[in-house]
């Protein structure tokens, strides 16, 4: 049988952000409507007690496919070049159980990640937000910058890193891609006061303090996902609107949800809902030009079965795809 496979590269070719943006809003739905099946994930951590093993199932039923992504996540690899997360998309026909192909995994994870901050945006954002912190100056750091720009005007950008030097390397080298004003800051204060900030960093620790954020702001909080670790103090989230990708996953992984809610600073009732529910209508979004709105971003299979099964016709379509025969 054949097995294609889809390389980094190719995935960069044939997923725009702003394509992968609307294929996130189907698979948000399908979440919310469980329509597609996400048993829960299994993280391993391994021996330098940083790095995890993750295996993440699911199915899917249009079109009729289910697999997995297995990767690993190494937070220490930027430091050395290399992507955080690095793995493949496993894809099998539900049909006759044949496998179909293989995926690059860190791309998908790169894109994805980011439409799906992108599509909370587009939901929970003011309409005229036009500027946009980025707490962290990796992978996502960059994906996140085109991602809301795909989704509202944004004529500004301050980036804040742990390391001032690739703070100012990513400023420099976005803006001059971008033509646009991207601003390294040795505050991060002065990321968190945007009308957008994203946190997309490996802290363990909050680096996002509630002071910070302005009256209407949208936050995405992306790089936590274990119980014990969060990238935003409890008055961050506290003074929030919280919105999840899904409700099942935060209460078992968010440690920026689950630390507040072991504090006693708010229940498991301060999440509004799962993005799904507010674009299937069973939840609001903003309700107020003045409300802080909070997306915590864990990722799911589905954003990866959608993903992938968007970028497979369409690799088909155009050839683009090396196939080898398997077994």
């Amino acid at each position: 049988m054949s097995l294609l496979i889809i390389r980094a590269a190719e995935i960069r070719e044939l997923l725009s952000m702003a394509e992968c943006i609307e294929v996130m809003d189907r698979a948000m739905r399908a979440v919310t409507a469980r329509s597609v099946t996400i048993p829960p994930r299994t993280i391993a951590p391994l021996a330098d007690e940083r790095s995890f093993f993750i295996l993440m199932p699911g199915e899917m039923q249009s079109p009729p496919m289910y697999g997995a992504k297995i990767v690993g996540l190494h937070p220490d690899n930027p430091d050395r070049g290399r992507p955080a997360v690095q793995g493949f998309v496993a894809l099998f026909d539900s049909r006759t159980g044949n496998p179909v192909a293989l995926a690059d995994g860190a791309e998908i994870t790169a894109i994805r990640t980011a439409a799906a901050s992108a599509l909370a945006t587009r939901v929970l954002a003011r309409p005229h937000a036009s500027s946009h912190g980025i707490l962290g100056t990796g992978v996502q750091a960059a994906s996140h910058l085109d991602a809301v720009c795909c989704v509202r005007n944004i004529r500004s950008v301050r980036v804040w890193g742990r390391d001032p030097e690739k703070a100012r390397r990513f400023a420099a080298q976005h803006a001059a891609r971008l033509d646009m004003s991207i601003t390294a800051v040795t505050d991060p204060a002065e990321a968190g006061a945007c009308d957008v900030v994203s946190v997309v960093t490996n802290a363990p620790e909050p680096v996002l303090a509630g002071s910070w954020l302005q009256p209407g702001a949208h936050v995405n909080l992306v790089g936590a996902h274990e119980p014990q670790d969060r990238e935003a103090d409890t008055e961050a989230v506290t003074r929030s609107a919280v919105y999840v990708d899904s409700r099942t996953g935060a209460l078992a992984e968010a440690g920026d949800i689950l630390i507040p809610i072991a504090e006693g600073a708010f229940t498991r009732d301060h999440i509004v809902g799962e993005i799904g529910d507010v674009l299937l209508g069973s939840a609001p979004g903003r309700e107020d030009p003045q409300q802080i709105t909070l997306y915590k971003s864990l990722g799911l299979f589905a954003q990866d079965l959608f993903a992938c099964g968007f970028l497979l016709e369409k690799a088909v379509k155009a050839g683009k795809c090396q196939t080898v025969e398997f077994p």
